[in-house]
């Protein structure tokens, strides 16, 4: 990049987190189990055995949480509010948990702060799996109730709702690939999660339309998809079908009411279907006021694993020909093209972003003239804390300045993107990965939750003050 970028006047700057990932507490105040408090206990099934029963113990230390917050200079904060932590069981509000984002919400105005709510971030209770989850379609009106509870609490404060969070990776992650909770691997029951995910977002967001106040919208975790040899048909193939299942999937039909026909054929031909009934489709397409997008990664994709002697110098062979979990399609492999990696072996490819938020708005939001908002982004690095108690994270720094000039790339291409989220402000809980894997621009001490904000922290405060994007070789040097 040979010259500094200005996001525009406006540009929402914010951190985001979830509450399984942050909260801790996963015992107090009424709330009951989640799919991630029991796939915690599943010997194997999270790293170290990690749980969320302390985390970050933001329940109780959201005040410091959110002064880091105010003294970064940050507009906005993506939080996720609890489902069990508001409905424990079927039919019954808990007004503790209610009462705790409420003061939450209180805090972050009184600092100047815009709150974004995300009603769903995969901490699905325990007692609705029980009942099927995201598999049965009784699970979309427990949703409506869940977002009714939520907006009557919050709903006088709270302008800016998300109904889901990565739904690809509620239904293929946790229903399929059985990597996430909660670790299931039944290709029909990860078809059925995708429309029942859908159609309570849907349902979700005919609640949050009685506010004529609120803005709605909903976060998508989507990819770039390159095939691997541009010259090969079969890769290109496969990358479609990635294409299909990772994006076209969820955003075909809530921008056009159709799922796309391929992926429908994809899912039939493993025997599998998406138990679409009348009215469904009208229901998941209605109208949005933005789309959140979430990105990390692109990915080239080849319909072949690479060999071992294809692979780049010592670099392990499973990480670089990783199996793409979908259904019913031919088999598609991430492979290596030799690019910076993360700690969680993810490349890194600022590019990827521009050219998603350029598709995205040409294909769905830009006819829908909706804006878009980069929800996450963020990386993981194995940070070391120096003999001052600082954290050095430059890898991390520039990562996020490579990413905002991408998203100023695209906002000179005329895509309309309107803001930005880091992902995150705190080092958490990772899901699978438990506690070894730091994405905040926050590092948290484990043993004594102490808070220190890092570079990649000051780097981003410096860039949300003046709205312009920082020189990624400059960071560097």
């Amino acid at each position: 990049m040979s010259h500094a970028l200005h996001l525009p006047d406006g540009f929402v700057w914010g951190a985001a987190t979830a509450a399984f990932q942050i909260e801790g507490a996963t015992h107090t105040d009424g709330r009951t189990d989640s799919i991630w408090d029991t796939f915690c206990r599943v010997p194997g099934a999270v790293a170290h055995g990690d749980t969320g029963e302390v985390a970050c113990d933001h329940y109780h230390r959201w005040p410091q949480d959110l002064d880091l917050l105010s003294e970064l200079g940050l507009g906005a904060y993506r939080l996720s509010t609890a489902w069990p932590r508001v409905l424990p069981e079927p039919g019954r509000v808990e007004q503790r948990g209610l009462d705790f984002y409420s003061r939450l919400v209180d805090g972050l105005l009184e600092r100047g702060i815009t709150p974004w709510v995300t009603l769903y971030h995969w901490d699905l209770p325990q007692w609705m799996e029980d009942r099927g989850g995201w598999t049965s379609r009784d699970v979309v009106g427990h949703f409506a109730d869940y977002t009714t509870a939520v907006h009557g609490a919050l709903g006088d404060r709270v302008k800016h709702w998300i109904t889901l969070n990565e739904p690809w990776c509620s239904a293929f992650l946790g229903y399929k690939g059985g990597q996430h909770a909660p670790g299931r691997q039944e290709p029909q029951a990860a078809v059925s999660a995708v429309h029942h995910l859908l159609l309570a977002h849907g349902a979700a967001v005919r609640v949050l339309r009685t506010d004529p106040t609120a803005t709605v919208g909903i976060t998508l975790n989507m990819t770039v998809a390159d095939p691997a040899d541009p010259g090969s048909a079969e890769d290109a193939a496969a990358a479609y079908r990635v294409d299909g299942q990772q994006n076209r999937v969820f955003a075909e039909p809530l921008f056009t009411g159709e799922y796309p026909q391929d992926v429908v054929e994809a899912f039939a031909s493993a025997g599998t279907h998406l138990p679409v009934q009348d009215g469904d489709l009208e229901a998941i397409a209605a109208p949005l006021d933005f789309l959140g997008l979430n990105y990390y990664q692109g990915c080239a994709i080849s319909a072949r694993p690479a060999p071992p002697d294809e692979l780049m110098p010592g670099e392990p062979p499973l990480a670089r020909a990783t199996s793409v979990p979908a259904v019913g399609q031919g088999e598609a492999y991430t492979v290596s093209r030799g690019l910076p990696r993360t700690a969680m072996d993810w490349e890194v490819q600022p590019d990827g972003l521009r050219r998603l938020l350029e598709r995205v708005h040409t294909d769905w939001t830009g006819p829908a003239g909706i804006p878009l908002y980069v929800t996450e982004n963020g990386a993981a690095f194995d940070d070391v804390v120096g003999p001052d108690g600082q954290v050095d994270d430059v890898e991390r720094t520039a990562y996020i300045a490579e990413h905002l000039a991408a998203v100023g790339r695209a906002v000179e291409a005329g895509a309309d993107v309107r803001g930005y989220f880091a992902w995150s402000l705190l080092d958490n809980f990772e899901w699978a990965y438990g506690y070894e894997k730091r994405f905040g621009i926050v590092h948290v001490d484990f043993e004594t939750l102490a808070r220190t904000p890092k570079a990649s922290a000051r780097l981003f405060a410096s860039a949300a003050a003046t709205g312009t994007v920082p020189l990624a070789d400059a960071v560097r040097a």
